[in-house]
């Protein structure tokens, strides 16, 4: 008796169990074309977590001196609005790490020619937050525009305020 009350117990709770699986791809490798034409390259990796969230890092770097950083590493946590997994509206979360060359000092020597006399190197932590959004094809093609701003924490030769942004295409598989 105790055998077939156990066994029926059992059935319930598989009956019971029953969720909707929604199975849809996770993974999506992106390359920011905004920074690609202007000479940078910004290469990022998401790890969708459920319809709603998703966690990833963003590679940047650069070697031309138009640009404070020459190399970052973000971090990063979205939290989705949309209607299909995790694309639509988002609101993220980023820290910031970077270095780069912040103040340059110049003068003129006498014979009139402008020499660089000073850079201030620095690495620094950053905070912030940014919003965007992320549109997604049925064939796994993602286009992503987002924008975020935040705050170096530590170093006094650093910027003060560090942006985040861009056009990004990539495949979500």
């Amino acid at each position: 008796m105790k055998k077939s009350l156990l066994l029926l117990c059992l059935c319930f709770l598989n009956f019971g169990y029953s969720q909707e699986k929604v199975d849809f791809p996770k993974t999506e490798i992106k390359g920011n074309s905004f920074f690609l034409v202007l000479g940078a390259v910004e290469v990022t990796y998401e790890r969708i977590l459920n319809e709603d969230s998703g966690l990833g890092v963003a590679l940047f770097f650069v070697n031309e001196e138009d640009f404070d950083t020459s190399f970052s590493l973000t971090p990063y946590y979205r939290a989705y609005f949309g209607k299909k997994p995790a694309a639509g509206f988002f609101v993220e979360g980023f820290s910031m790490l970077s270095t780069g060359v912040h103040n340059k000092t110049y003068y003129f020597n006498n014979s009139g020619n402008l020499i660089n006399i000073e850079k201030d190197r620095y690495t620094d932590f950053a905070l912030g937050f940014g919003l965007g959004s992320k549109w997604v094809h049925k064939r796994g093609f993602v286009f992503e525009i987002n924008a975020g701003i935040g705050r170096n924490l530590f170093s006094n030769n650093s910027p003060e305020v560090v942006g985040r942004g861009g056009i990004s295409l990539g495949y979500r598989f």
